[in-house]
């Protein structure tokens, strides 16, 4: 994590607390002198931590930490901003998880491009009892990804990703075009 950055000071130094004794004395400020330079990188993240937690401003090594701190998992081959936004929108992606408005918001975030989700099934209600389901009997899901002209595409990751979002039972299929 973080780590002592040279010349790193302290807002808070130690021998300026102490007695007007021990601040006459070398040696005692010379010993707290050392406590602070080895405290200043703790009191400075502390100082800081609601910027450490902002996925927008944290460090750029702290990102992975905050994906995981809320049980998710970056493509470390995304840039960072891709990965900021990830870790950003992952609690609202989780309430989505299962639903076609999940997977979808979950693979534009993945591919940058425009996501169309067909699926076989649907929800309906009726007063007639036996009335016929909608939808098709056998189900599908079909994903088709457009991407701009020269956008690279994990269509293996891809793949993985759709097979731990989406509903288990489901067989899918994946297109990814070019525009």
């Amino acid at each position: 994590m973080r780590r002592a950055v040279e010349g790193l000071g302290t807002p808070y130094p130690i021998g300026a607390m102490l007695p007007a004794v021990f601040q006459e004395d070398p040696v005692a400020m010379s010993w707290t002198g050392a406590l602070d330079e080895v405290l200043a990188p703790a009191i400075s993240t502390l100082d800081c931590l609601a910027a450490y937690v902002d996925p927008a401003l944290a460090p750029p090594d702290f990102v992975p930490w905050l994906a995981g701190w809320l049980g998710t998992v970056l493509d470390e081959n995304w840039p960072l901003e891709r990965q900021r936004e990830a870790v950003a929108e992952c609690v609202r992606l989780f309430r989505g998880r299962g639903t076609v408005d999940g997977l979808r918001a979950m693979v534009q975030l993945a591919t940058g491009g425009e996501v169309e989700i067909t699926e076989s099934g649907g929800i309906r209600w009726s007063t007639t009892p036996n009335s016929p389901l909608p939808g098709r009997a056998q189900t599908h899901l079909a994903v088709r990804v457009t991407v701009a002209k020269g956008t690279p595409v994990d269509v293996t990751a891809l793949e993985e990703l759709l097979v731990a979002e989406k509903p288990a039972h489901v067989p899918h299929s994946l297109e990814v075009v070019e525009r």
